[in-house]
């Protein structure tokens, strides 16, 4: 039987949370998005799995997209939170702070055998 990998499995989880939090500190396009997540240990973060989880908060009405247009070169989504989407991160924190908790209670709390 295969092992599980877990650091994929909880990438895959944390990444919406992850994009939200990184959004918090304010608008910013997809490229600045994946150096923000690279930076904090999301390494294996790509544009084909990046921009479709943005399109997918973006559907869910938890972040929105502006265009910029710059005279250098072509025009760039700059996404930013929605009011939804703040709520959102909230939630999503304190849910993964539960989980934590449970997992640690679980790992440390002797459990009687039936």
């Amino acid at each position: 039987m295969d092992d599980i990998d877990f650091d994929q499995e909880l990438t895959r989880a944390a990444l919406p949370q992850a994009v939200l939090a990184a959004l918090s500190h304010g608008e910013s396009h997809g490229y600045a998005i994946a150096e923000v997540l690279r930076q904090h240990g999301f390494t294996r973060i790509k544009g084909g799995t990046l921009y479709p989880l943005l399109k997918r908060l973006e559907d869910q009405g938890l972040v929105e997209h502006t265009w910029q247009h710059d005279q250098a070169g072509p025009g760039r989504k700059q996404f930013t939170l929605t009011e939804q989407g703040w709520h959102a991160l909230e939630r999503s924190e304190t849910a993964w702070r539960r989980m934590g908790q449970t997992l640690t209670n679980i790992r440390t709390t002797r459990q009687e055998q039936p």
